[in-house]
């Protein structure tokens, strides 16, 4: 599938780290692996999940170099971008592109606040970068300077500025952006998101963590979602949702991570200073896999 014609669940890898923080590269391509034989229509190394906002810049393009490798064409990788300063931002996109990614996640990240011109001019010369298609990344719950609908509306004119990532936990808002770019831009949900709806209000998919541990359910999802049969649809986000609320509660990548340690997929605990699941924790996620038959 070409990214410009990108649909579906595009899991948010988590990183895999030794104990020593090293990059493990045999568990990021073991788990790619096993996503895309679930179905995933895309792979993301660098997302929230993937901790990118712990990793210098060698962890990141070896990440990013494995999941490529491991991908092996076979579904697109959309490899995150994110940076406080434009220069090494567009350093990260074209360093991406000539390892093969064949997408960029754009993210702002800031320490003091950017007015929203700045914002703007930042995704720009992302989007100016390379000729790889680019899908903003909106999180307002961790972004100090955030997009507003003002900034997409803008941004959707550039010709490799194809898709939308929003986070926040308002549907409304995705509405709001679909009406305002006027089919410019596709809309992918988050797991903050009931993604059923998401879909039902002209949504692409989802790109998430969470669902790297209930890919098959996911996939089963957006399968249901595709052919318009609402109410199986919803009958299993239904169930899906315990996941989300459950991955909400704690740690992003440490939940995912202790899911995946669950499911036989070890891929470490999360960058210090972040913690690891307790053991109390990680039940509570356990018996979450378990309601929906993912363990």
């Amino acid at each position: 599938m070409k990214v410009a014609n990108l649909r579906g669940v595009v899991p948010y890898l988590p990183t895999p780290l030794t104990p020593k923080g090293q990059v493990d590269e045999g568990a990021l391509r073991k788990l790619s692996e096993h996503l895309i034989n679930a179905g995933v229509h895309g792979l993301t190394p660098l997302g929230s999940t993937g901790e990118f906002a712990y990793l210098d810049f060698a962890a990141k393009e070896q990440v990013v170099s494995a999941t490529v490798d491991a991908a092996a064409g076979r579904v697109p990788v959309i490899a995150g971008v994110a940076a406080t300063t434009t220069w090494d931002a567009i350093v990260q996109a074209r360093r991406w592109a000539s390892i093969g990614a064949d997408g960029i996640l754009a993210v702002l990240e800031a320490y003091f606040p950017v007015p929203e011109t700045g914002v703007v001019d930042y995704f720009l010369a992302v989007a100016d970068a390379t000729d790889l298609p680019v899908t903003l990344y909106t999180n307002p719950n961790f972004q100090r300077s955030d997009l507003s609908i003002d900034a997409i509306e803008k941004l959707s004119h550039h010709p490799n500025i194809l898709f939308v990532k929003d986070a926040s936990t308002n549907t409304g808002r995705l509405l709001s952006i679909l009406n305002r770019t006027e089919g410019r831009i596709g809309v992918f949900a988050a797991s903050s998101h009931i993604t059923a709806a998401v879909m039902l209000i002209g949504g692409r998919g989802w790109l998430a963590g969470p669902s790297c541990i209930v890919p098959k359910q996911s996939v089963r999802l957006f399968d249901l979602c595709e052919a318009g049969k609402w109410d199986e649809a919803m009958a299993l986000q239904r169930e899906l949702w315990t996941v989300n609320q459950v991955f909400a509660r704690f740690n992003l990548a440490g939940a995912v991570k202790a899911g995946l340690r669950l499911q036989g997929f070890d891929c470490g605990q999360p960058a210090p200073p972040q913690a690891a699941l307790s053991d109390a924790q990680i039940s509570v996620v356990k018996a979450a896999l378990e309601q929906v038959g993912a363990l």
